[in-house]
């Protein structure tokens, strides 16, 4: 007897379950190709802008790009070695690298990946093979690795020499403008202080001028009378005549005044020589040796030019000793105090009293110099910058600019400091500090 198949049974309802369990299967199956075609396309327009940003890149750069394999085998170029080899990219991808360069520089680029296993390769010389002509190349060459860091190939980066050559020159003759110019300035600035000075030289100068002028006036007349007394001797005068004549000439009073006259015309012209070498060192463009020389002589010989120029008496208390010696150029210190000492006038202008002071002191191998006026001192805002080149308190046409500039320079050059502040007191202070003696720290390691 048959039995009819109950449709509630246990296998049939496991049948329905993994119908249903396949279904939801093929629909996730579904949704995660779905999801995976869309991260695809996703990356791939990823890739595609990247490809395009990298190309851009590439055809912009002015420097050939090479990228090689570990055989030196072409891998890819950008469009800047195209247009020197006059070459395109599928004729060059696949190439020999040494195929296009010239054949003494191929020993050297066989050590390329040698060296790259220890350190990239930086501002090689080669030269290239390039539609008109062989083309030295400076180039720098990086290790290409692959996501394990396996080395596989080289990028190369290769500038034209010519462009650098010619930056290089134009640059260079820049810095011969900008050094000639510089030194321009130097020695006009110097020649304007200098100029300054002319008055009271011009009467530093006649006094001794005058009176060596004056003594050879007298000597002249001396030997004058001289002369005719020997003249008289040869024709045979008596000795009565002769004394005669040696007392309307007065010849024993000129022969008394002769050694002083000498004495004084010498000491005359060598104050003349003085004031010149004094001269000749500060105008001087010629640079000489470093070395010990006299600060007081340098201070005192700008102090009296500038106080011999000045229209208006001028209360000073010098305190500079005798005895004060530092090291450098003293024709470049000379320059210095003259414009320190200048200045501190300047500043006095319109000022009553006025009250220049000089001061000195020693201090751990150094020797200070400073210089207080009586002005009115110097704005705040103006202090940090006295040192600035063309900057300047003075009206215009009264002043460069360049007088602390180039001093700040100097002194910097001789090791040694320059500042400017106001005084506690009133008015501006002007200090100096130089080496006492050469650093022989310093020179044993020049």
């Amino acid at each position: 007897m048959s039995r009819k198949q109950d449709l509630t049974s246990p296998t049939h309802i496991d049948t329905d379950d993994a119908w249903v369990s396949v279904i939801q299967k093929m629909d996730e199956a579904y949704a995660e190709l779905v999801h995976s075609q869309v991260e695809v396309e996703e990356k791939n327009a990823e890739l595609e802008e990247a490809r395009s940003f990298f190309h851009s890149i590439q055809s912009s750069m002015s420097d050939v790009l090479i990228v090689c394999d570990q055989n030196g085998v072409i891998e890819g170029v950008n469009k800047a070695l195209e247009a020197l080899t006059g070459r395109g990219e599928e004729e060059l991808i696949g190439t020999r690298f040494t195929d296009l360069v010239v054949q003494k520089y191929h020993a050297k680029i066989n050590t390329f990946m040698g060296q790259l296993r220890i350190q990239p390769v930086r501002d090689c010389e080669v030269e290239l093979i390039g539609r008109e002509g062989e083309v030295p190349l400076s180039m720098n060459c990086s290790p290409r690795n692959n996501h394990r860091g396996r080395l596989i190939g080289m990028v190369m980066l290769g500038r034209p020499l010519g462009e650098l050559q010619k930056a290089y020159k134009e640059l260079n003759a820049a810095h011969a403008e900008l050094k000639l110019a510089q030194e321009r300035l130097v020695q006009s600035e110097k020649m304007a202080s200098l100029g300054r000075l002319v008055a009271g030289v011009a009467h530093e100068l006649n006094n001794p001028i005058s009176f060596v002028y004056g003594n050879m006036h007298a000597l002249q007349r001396y030997t004058d009378r001289l002369c005719t007394y020997f003249d008289a001797i040869n024709e045979g005068n008596s000795r009565e005549q002769l004394r005669a004549m040696r007392e309307k000439l007065r010849l024993d009073k000129a022969i008394r005044d002769l050694n002083s006259l000498v004495e004084g015309t010498m000491e005359g012209a060598d104050r003349v020589k003085e004031i010149v070498n004094d001269l000749r060192q500060f105008s001087s463009t010629q640079e000489s040796e470093k070395a010990q020389f006299d600060l007081s002589h340098v201070i005192k010989t700008a102090l009296h030019w500038i106080i011999k120029e000045s229209k208006t008496p001028i209360d000073l208390v010098d305190n500079v000793p005798d005895d004060l010696t530092a090291f450098g150029h003293s024709g470049q210190i000379h320059q210095v105090v003259v414009n320190l000492i200048q200045n501190a006038v300047d500043a006095m202008e319109g000022c009553d009293p006025k009250h220049l002071e000089l001061s000195t002191q020693q201090h751990d191998g150094k020797v200070i110099f400073e210089v207080r006026d009586s002005g009115s001192g110097i704005p705040d805002d103006f202090l940090s910058r006295l040192f600035d080149p063309f900057f300047t308190t003075k009206p215009v046409g009264q002043g460069t600019g360049l007088g602390l500039s180039i001093s700040y320079g100097i002194v910097s050059e001789h090791g040694g400091e320059l500042e400017i502040l106001n005084h506690p007191e009133g008015g501006a202070l002007a200090r100096l500090t130089l080496l006492a003696e050469e650093d022989l720290t310093e020179a044993n390691h020049a």
